[in-house]
């Protein structure tokens, strides 16, 4: 029988697998995003800020078996089914063929990479802040493939597509959930 994992022991779980500060950052970015999307949809806020928390869990340590990894670990640890499934998924057409179906899975797929681009984004600010960052700014460099280049695209477009929302309305919600953590993800900045 699988147990509910409480955020402290995804917390606890994610410091043992994890020493890297970026990916730590990234983790409380995705949290922070996941809860959002959660309190905006109606959903348990606890169960998809948990899943955001862990989602690249094995990264660090096992990059070339990203999500699967991960499920050895949270099913060692007994954590349900429906939170490793999630978690498998945003990895979809990478590194994993479990595809999102769920409403929590799609929006975990589509804001994995995009926070990566307005973290990108701030730090290119002269108050490197996400306290005023607007979708606009995140869209102007959306356009520019050599900025962040590493951040896919493509597959945020296909998220937002398998959710049935629009660019701007993703980017603002996504803005809005990180700018809750702004500080303990570095990008409270400085506004002038």
């Amino acid at each position: 029988m699988s147990k509910i994992p409480t955020r402290e022991e995804a917390l606890n779980l994610l410091q043992k697998h994890v020493t890297n500060d970026a990916l730590i950052k990234h983790a409380l970015a995705v949290e922070a995003v996941m809860a959002h999307f959660a309190e905006k949809f109606g959903e348990d806020v606890e169960k998809w800020r948990t899943i955001g928390l862990v989602h690249d869990l094995d990264y660090e340590k096992y990059p070339e078996e990203h999500c699967h990894k991960t499920r050895e670990i949270l099913e060692a640890e007994n954590w349900p089914e429906e939170y490793i499934r999630a978690i498998q998924s945003h990895g979809y057409g990478i590194c994993t063929d479990v595809e999102p179906l769920e409403k929590m899975e799609k929006v975990l797929y589509t804001i994995d990479e995009l926070t990566g681009l307005i973290n990108a984004t701030v730090l290119l600010r002269p108050g490197k802040s996400i306290l005023d960052l607007t979708p606009k700014s995140v869209k102007k460099k959306w356009k520019q493939k050599g900025f962040a280049a590493g951040v896919n695209r493509e597959l945020i477009e296909k998220g937002m597509q398998m959710l049935g929302m629009e660019q701007d309305e993703v980017i603002a919600e996504t803005i809005k959930g990180m700018q809750k953590v702004a500080e303990e993800i570095g990008l409270k900045g400085t506004l002038e």
